[in-house]
C-alpha cells in the first residue's frame, strides 16, 4: 500500500460488485455490476492510482500537484456515479412548453421526433445516446438509465433540438426544457 497525499474512498453498497483492473499508465478499467445492470469506464491519468479494498475503492495520489489532487476527486466521483447507476439509476425530467403552436413529441427508434415546433413543416430530431430510455407522457418527457453521461447527453440533445434562433426568446418561449436533474 502506497502512502498518499490526497485520497478519497468510495463505499461499495450491498448488492453491487466492483472490479478494478489496470495501472496508472495504461488506465484503470472500473466495472460495476448491480441489480439494474452493468456499467464500465476506463479512467486514465498518470500519477492517480485506484485500488479495491474490502468494501471500498480507494483513489489516491502521492504527488502534491494541484492537478493530480483534483483528478483524485474527479475519479472518485466517476466511480460513485458508476455504483449509483447500477444500484438506483438516473432520471432527468423535461417539460414541453408551447404557447403558439401545439407540439407533438414521440420516440421513434433511437430518436425523439418533435413535430409542429413553432409551426415548422419539417420535424426536428434529437438523438438518444447509448442505453438511455425516453418516455413521453403528456407534457413531460422522462430520460432514464444507468449511465449518467448517456442520460444527461440525451436530455441536452432534446433541449437543444428546440433551441430558437433568430427570434426574440422573451416572446417565443416555446421549447423543451430540463426541469429536474439527478441529485
Amino acid at each position: 500500500m502506497l502512502t498518499s497525499i490526497e485520497e478519497r474512498f468510495v463505499e461499495i453498497p450491498e448488492g453491487v460488485e466492483v472490479e478494478v483492473d489496470g495501472n496508472d499508465v495504461a488506465g484503470y478499467r472500473v466495472k460495476a455490476k448491480g441489480p439494474l445492470g452493468e456499467n464500465e469506464r476506463v479512467l486514465k491519468f498518470r500519477g492517480v492510482y485506484i485500488e479495491k479494498l474490502d468494501g471500498k475503492v480507494r483513489v489516491f495520489t502521492n504527488n502534491k500537484r494541484k492537478k493530480l489532487k483534483a483528478m483524485v476527486g474527479t475519479f472518485a466521483t466517476h466511480i460513485e456515479n458508476l455504483v449509483r447507476g447500477v444500484k438506483e439509476g438516473f432520471e432527468y425530467k423535461l417539460k414541453i412548453v408551447y404557447s403558439h403552436f401545439p407540439m407533438k413529441v414521440r420516440v421513434e427508434g433511437n430518436e425523439v421526433v418533435i413535430e409542429n415546433f413553432l409551426g415548422e413543416k419539417h420535424p426536428r430530431r434529437a438523438k438518444i445516446v447509448g442505453r438511455a430510455k425516453v418516455t413521453v407522457s403528456g407534457n413531460e418527457i422522462t430520460v432514464s438509465g444507468i449511465d449518467i453521461e448517456e442520460c444527461g447527453q440525451t436530455a441536452a440533445n432534446i433541449e437543444q433540438a428546440t433551441r430558437i434562433k433568430r427570434l426574440d426568446v422573451r416572446v417565443f418561449q416555446d421549447g423543451i426544457y430540463i426541469v429536474k436533474k439527478p441529485d
